[in-house]
């Protein structure tokens, strides 16, 4: 509320007449009983009302009573009395020639210490194309969402069923080796379906690694763990969550470490357990594939590096991130290292 007893009501008004008039924006001048007193022609062509129609009048009496909305009454009326200050409140203008509106109102008190003088300074702008146009962005967004999110079951559903397929194969074939690597190509492609299905289940956003780990494991354990009570395969993770692109790599680099682990590490159905670790720290994690079983062989320099480990070191260049192997005594512990200063040496080409 402006307050000037300084101000001879008349020079008041004719300050306040003279903004109206200069205004290129809608403005109504009111006095204590709501009767129009100025308006700017802004006002009156956005609203196609005839100045003399409105002059002297009731606002609410404007039009055909469009104007006359009870909370907007209400609040003028609390705002004459001072109690309140109408700011940025939000109504509809129903059947208001040419169509209806949706208005932002500001209001405020001109006071000049009689109440006789009271008058009120409407400010009014027209949304109605600005929230019709956050109307449709928000319904294409929504509509993108769930067409997404639909192409992420349907494509989980197509990559279990070609996963069955090939474990059907790895059944029927008679060659150990061709079996073997269609019981490989079987876990990897559970892997991509069940980040899938954590991908919908997140709604796109940011992926739970503990939940997500422990589905993957399952997924690959169902398929390559033929005796449970000889391999354990476990998932020891903190409460992190991480963009879904990233847990894309991770759960990938998990599963070629976990493969490799149940494949090498326990020959001659010898028993033992794997455990996928991934802990954090601000912007540093690490995520580490233990097991407990026969360790590296002797002469693991000399030999060529097999599709799993180009793979992962693949993915450990994509998340900036280290290649750590080490003699867990027993068994072999491969970990990816991200920290700022292995970031900082991926960037600029250092080690």
């Amino acid at each position: 509320m402006a307050t000037r007893p300084d101000i001879d009501p008349d020079t008041g008004l004719a300050l306040a007449l003279a903004v109206v008039a200069s205004a290129t924006a809608p403005l109504v001048l009111l006095d204590g009983g709501f009767t129009v007193v100025a308006a700017s022609d802004s006002f009156f062509k956005a609203f196609q009302i005839h100045q003399s129609q409105a002059t002297g009048r009731c606002l609410f009496d404007l039009g055909s009573g469009e104007w006359n909305v009870p909370q907007l009454r209400a609040l003028l009326k609390a705002t004459a009395a001072g109690s309140v200050q109408i700011d940025a409140y939000e109504m509809d203008l129903k059947g208001a020639p040419p169509k209806p509106r949706r208005l932002v109102i500001n209001a405020q008190k001109l006071d000049y210490g009689k109440p006789e003088h009271v008058r009120l300074l409407l400010s009014i702008a027209d949304v109605t194309d600005a929230r019709l146009a956050e109307k449709v962005k928000d319904d294409l967004v929504r509509e993108k969402a769930i067409l997404l999110q639909e192409i992420q079951h349907r494509v989980a559903n197509s990559l279990q069923i070609i996963a069955s397929v090939i474990l059907q194969s790895a059944r029927r074939v008679q060659s150990e080796e061709a079996r073997s690597s269609l019981r490989d190509a079987h876990s990897r492609v559970m892997s991509v379906a069940t980040l899938q299905q954590q991908l919908a289940a997140s709604r796109l956003g940011d992926v739970d690694l503990r939940s997500y780990f422990k589905e993957l494991c399952e997924s690959i354990g169902a398929s390559m763990i033929r005796d449970r009570d000889q391999l354990a395969l476990e998932v020891n993770a903190d409460d992190s969550v991480v963009p879904a692109d990233v847990s894309v790599s991770l759960g990938l680099v998990v599963t070629e470490l976990v493969i490799n682990a149940l494949k090498h590490a326990f020959p001659g159905n010898r028993p033992g357990k794997i455990v996928v670790d991934y802990h954090s720290r601000g912007p540093n994690w690490t995520l580490s594939v233990a097991d407990d079983g026969v360790g590296m062989p002797k002469d693991a320099e000399s030999a060529t590096p097999g599709l799993g480990t180009s793979i992962v070191a693949a993915l450990a260049n994509q998340l900036q991130a280290r290649v750590q192997v080490a003699e867990a005594h027993p068994g072999t512990t491969v970990s990816l290292l991200h920290s700022q200063l292995a970031s900082v040496g991926a960037e600029t080409g250092t080690n």
